[in-house]
């Protein structure tokens, strides 16, 4: 690796693929995980997300190569969460009513990514380990000496202001507003902002970690494509002195106080890390005939569950593609569906709402809430002249996932709540005739 970490970082390339990679050479063992004496006087440990015995083709799991064992630490003691919740919400509600919110505003004191952690709503249970919680990061400073890992699930972030610099156990991963990332289960990081401040998404899944679609009759090929995902190379920190490491567990927050850096990977070898995906990469699919495909088939990762089909969690984006469908109403349908969707705007204006939904912001349509275009948008579609449309300069995307969401209080009483959200459908006019 050359140049600074922030403009020069190298990756290693393809989902969920056996990567190797050392930061000196000669510390990854070859031949055997765990010799009598691992390389350079490192210390070999397996970092398992899966049970040992799922099937190959579930199995998530990286051996690693580091100066100190990560059983060399202090207790942990509680440390408070925050605005930062968990699932099951005691206090939160199941709201059948369509919600959206404005974004919220950056925090006017110095505040990191763990303690800027917003949780709009969760479904499940942590402790069982399914469902999913989501949440806003709000950051105006880096952290220096503080790290965090979750062992209540991964983390996909989808930053909308500014860049973020991810040092994790496993290497350095770069991600700006465009592009997304996942931190895999259990695996320690920091995150040093590349700009004065940074706001975006996170979707924390409590269930089976985040795999590519199938694509059944597309094909082999099409939407994300495993080449795309970039996984970091080894890059360690050797630093002796107090630092903070705060652990999510069982929905709480907790702390220690280490002697050392518990960045110190010095080689690994698996497919549990951390990884990117830039979305400008995604192959866009859609009609060539007529109508609104669903929008399943914007599906960048999905998070299965025990019912084919109906995923924990479906990450959906809504990129820069072509419109060409013949009589057909372009944006999305009206329609109520058995899953709750939760929508993001990075930039841009969504297609199907002409105002009010904006980057930063998000919008709450619990499983069968009625929605669909606003009246404005539907007058505008319903008589625009059907030329082929390349819709540019946009980004939207959605988490989707089978369960309500429990919306947290603090979430519902927020003033960034917009509390006229019904009224965009308010001027939808009859124009029923009566007459074939």
């Amino acid at each position: 690796m050359t140049g600074t970490i922030e403009t020069q970082l190298e990756y290693s390339a393809g989902f969920g693929n056996e990567h190797h990679s050392e930061a000196v050479p000669g510390a990854l063992p070859v031949g055997r995980n765990s010799p009598q004496r691992a390389p350079l006087g490192l210390y070999a440990e397996q970092h398992s997300a899966t049970a040992f015995t799922e099937p190959r083709g579930h199995n998530r799991r990286s051996w690693v190569y580091r100066i100190r064992p990560s059983a060399a630490h202090p207790p942990f003691r509680p440390y408070a969460a925050g605005l930062l919740r968990s699932a099951p919400v005691p206090a939160g509600v199941a709201d059948p009513n369509r919600l959206r919110w404005s974004a919220p505003a950056l925090p006017e004191t110095p505040t990191d990514f763990v303690d800027g952690l917003y949780t709009v709503g969760a479904n499940g249970n942590v402790l069982q380990r399914s469902g999913i919680a989501i949440h806003w990061y709000l950051a105006t400073k880096s952290m220096e000496d503080r790290y965090f890992v979750d062992a209540d699930g991964e983390l996909l972030l989808v930053p909308q202001l500014g860049g973020l610099l991810l040092i994790t156990e496993y290497g350095r991963v770069r991600v700006e507003p465009g592009e997304i990332a996942v931190i895999g289960r259990g695996v320690r990081f920091r995150v040093v902002l590349l700009g004065a401040r940074a706001r975006g998404y996170v979707c924390e899944n409590y269930g089976q970690a985040f795999t590519l679609p199938e694509l059944g009759p597309i094909g082999a090929n099409g939407l994300a494509n495993p080449r795309d995902f970039q996984y970091p190379v080894a890059a360690f920190e050797d630093r002796e002195e107090t630092v903070q490491v705060v652990q999510k567990f069982g929905g709480g927050l907790w702390a220690a106080d280490y002697d050392h850096s518990p960045l110190d990977v010095v080689a690994w070898h698996g497919n549990h890390a951390a990884y990117k995906y830039d979305t400008a990469r995604f192959n866009v699919m859609g009609t060539v005939s007529f109508d609104h495909p669903d929008p399943s088939i914007y599906t960048v990762l999905t998070s299965p569950t025990d019912t084919p089909g109906q995923a924990g969690a479906d990450f959906v984006i809504f990129a820069p593609r072509w419109l060409v469908g013949e009589d057909t109403f372009r944006p999305p349908w009206y329609h109520r569906n058995v899953m709750s969707e939760f929508m993001g705007l990075v930039k841009g204006v969504y297609d199907a709402k002409a105002e009010g939904f904006e980057p930063g912001g998000a919008s709450l349509h619990n499983m069968w809430s009625a929605h669909g275009p606003d009246a404005e948008t539907f007058e505008k579609a319903s008589a625009q002249d059907l030329v082929p449309q390349k819709v540019e300069d946009t980004l939207a995307f959605m988490f989707e996932t089978r369960w309500p969401l429990v919306t947290t209080e603090f979430a519902r009483s927020a003033a960034h709540l917009q509390p006229g959200y019904d009224d965009v459908w308010r001027g939808i006019r009859r124009t029923f005739t009566g007459q074939g």
